[in-house]
């Protein structure tokens, strides 16, 4: 299929939620510039997409869901949804999007109560989630970059891992004058994640302390010095994210009763763009209704749970958290920069779909390695934000918070293999106290050796395999043919 390029475009605007004040996208902007706040990006002329109704929209995008148009086979289907804006050849694709709703085995589903699926976002290019928000933020930079002709652009993000993998990837792709530098936590980053912005050829600086000294860290050189911020403060990310949503609704053939979404809060940009996506489809009929959303967090760095447990709107008040080591390393963040987007858009959510629309967990270290480990040994790939996920699931299901009639989508961030060293610090029992984790035998595994080295050498060739086979016979109880 060689499907044209989109030929509408509109007007976006960066709109402060704090006070409201408005700014043009002909330049960078992450912080409003007279208060601070974080930003949205609206589209100005939103009400003319309302013009198509709702039926065409649905079936545009199922319809570029087979295109070979490079603009058009990532995020970009939903091209009118995210950025229409953007320039054809400005627009950067890795393969990013489109990743896959794997439902549970049966015998997983009965273990956990309700019918559920994981959205394997570890099978992004980079392995994790954020590669939707760089392809976004990325060809928006491509595209100022091809208009004020610049020479040289420095991209600067803080991680957990993730992000600066995506952000790394993407910045050697683009090329020419982008550039990029990532701060990490100096000893807080698995060593798959930190050799992906090595392997990429990125600037990597590592900080001693956490996840939100780094951010603060990268605020005050994007506010300070010319440098592109990559972060979820970047509201070009967050148009990127949406896609998530988008992908679930068209899943679903556009049908959101009955489904509920668990999402890591993290620093909250993925659920802010979730929710702002489903709002869009809602506001053109797209969708009729909107699913439930459930944000997830670790009771080590918990401070959105904290927020909503306070029943009384009235009687809230955010408050940053101390965090302390969690395995969900991309959620062990105690000052998520996107919270005054979650407090406005659940607001909206809740307007729509009424209180129970939007929620949020808490669970424990254990029940998230537990759960992770529980999902891949029933042939997931899951992460530990994925396992979060599962945890958050488990335990709104004790709650009675799921009617039996819903289905469940898991956001797995990340593929597995980014947290292999903490699945072998569970079955070597070796987690520092600090991480509260006590492995469960039937969940520890390790490898076996069959025949000591000293063995081998008094066998020959036949020998050994016939004695191998023997001693692994006898420790399967295999059965002879005879």
């Amino acid at each position: 299929m060689n499907m044209s390029f989109p030929k509408l475009r509109c007007r976006l605007e960066y709109v402060c939620l704090s006070c409201g004040a408005r700014y043009g996208i002909e330049e960078l902007h992450y912080t409003c510039p007279k208060c601070g706040g974080v930003f949205l990006l609206e589209n100005l002329d939103f009400d003319a997409l309302k013009k198509t109704p709702a039926q065409e929209w649905r079936a545009l995008f199922d319809s570029r869901a087979a295109s070979k148009r490079t603009a058009l086979r990532g995020i970009f289907r939903f091209y009118e949804l995210i950025a229409p804006v953007l320039e054809e050849q400005d627009i950067l694709y890795l393969g990013e999007g489109n990743t896959p709703i794997v439902d549970a085995p049966a015998s997983l589903a009965a273990l956990v109560g309700r019918q559920f699926a994981f959205k394997n976002e570890g099978q992004n290019p980079s392995a994790s989630f954020k590669d939707r928000g760089m392809a976004c933020a990325f060809s928006y930079l491509q595209a100022l970059v091809r208009r004020n002709k610049w020479d040289e652009v420095l991209t600067v993000c803080a991680s957990t891992g993730d992000t600066s993998a995506a952000a790394a990837l993407y910045a050697a792709y683009a090329g020419g004058p982008v550039k990029s530098v990532v701060l990490l936590p100096h000893g807080k980053v698995t060593p798959q994640q930190l050799s992906q912005p090595l392997g990429s050829g990125a600037t990597v600086l590592e900080l001693p302390g956490v996840f939100d000294d780094c951010m603060k860290v990268v605020e005050h050189l994007a506010e300070t010095y010319r440098v592109a911020l990559l972060n979820s403060k970047n509201a070009w990310r967050i148009l990127g994210q949406e896609s998530y949503a988008y992908e679930v609704a068209q899943w679903h053939d556009w049908d959101m009763r009955h489904i509920c979404l668990f999402v890591p809060v993290g620093n909250a940009g993925n659920i802010t763009a979730i929710m702002n996506g489903f709002l869009k489809m809602h506001a053109l009929g797209i969708i009729a209704s909107l699913p439930r959303l459930f944000g997830v967090q670790s009771t080590h760095a918990d401070p959105v749970f904290r927020y909503y447990e306070e029943s009384d709107p009235a009687k809230r008040r955010f408050e940053p958290v101390a965090v302390t080591p969690s395995v969900a390393q991309a959620a062990m963040i105690g000052n998520p920069v996107s919270f005054p987007r979650v407090r406005y858009l659940a607001e909206k959510f809740k307007e729509i779909g009424g209180e129970e629309a939007f929620q949020v967990v808490h669970v424990e270290e254990q029940d998230i390695m537990d759960a992770m480990l529980l999902a891949n040994r029933h042939g997931h790939i899951s992460c530990t934000q994925g396992g979060e996920c599962l945890a958050g699931l488990r335990l709104a299901v004790a709650q009675g918070r799921i009617a039996k009639d819903e289905r469940a989508v898991l956001d797995a961030t990340a593929h597995s293999l980014k947290f292999s060293g903490f699945q072998d610090m569970y079955f070597s029992d070796s987690f520092p106290p600090a991480y509260e984790i006590t492995p469960r035998k039937e969940y520890m595994n390790k490898p076996e050796l069959v025949v000591s080295p000293a063995e081998k050498q008094t066998l020959n060739e036949q020998e050994f395999t016939i004695h191998v086979a023997n001693v692994i016979a006898k420790r399967l109880n295999l059965q002879s043919k005879k």
